[in-house]
């Protein structure tokens, strides 16, 4: 998957060269959107939902990779967490980054990344029926 990552992040910044204007530093930029991009493509996976939890029942972790109808996918409540919350999720239970990386990366105190974390994943086990 990893591999996968890397080659989409190559490809997209390859595109999005041209884009990058000199109001920042380049590192700045690079690292920007390679997070971005990689982010999407980890959203696209599903199994970390089964790890993010510690679902062992196969049918429950089925139930979450796979939503049946009318039910909503992990994805989608993802994407309903608040801004903030949803980067640090993301950064760290997706990427595997630190709190100190994260708070360095987005500008924010470690602990404010701590308690975004916290926040996004009491609303996702509330939302998927966990809490």
């Amino acid at each position: 998957m990893a591999e996968d990552a890397s080659q989409e992040v190559f490809i997209q910044l390859w595109r999005k060269i041209g884009d990058y204007s000199e109001q920042s530093k380049f590192s700045t930029w690079l690292h920007t959107v390679t997070s971005h991009i990689t982010i999407s493509y980890i959203r696209k996976q599903r199994g970390w939902v089964q790890r993010m939890f510690n679902i062992e029942d196969s049918s429950v972790a089925n139930d979450v990779a796979e939503p049946s109808a009318g039910e909503v996918d992990i994805e989608n409540y993802v994407t309903r967490l608040p801004e903030r919350a949803r980067i640090v999720f993301v950064l760290h239970a997706i990427e595997g980054y630190r709190h100190e990386e994260i708070a360095q990366m987005t500008n924010m105190a470690v602990g404010t990344s701590k308690a975004q974390f916290h926040r996004a994943k009491q609303l996702l086990e509330e939302w998927m029926g966990y809490a």
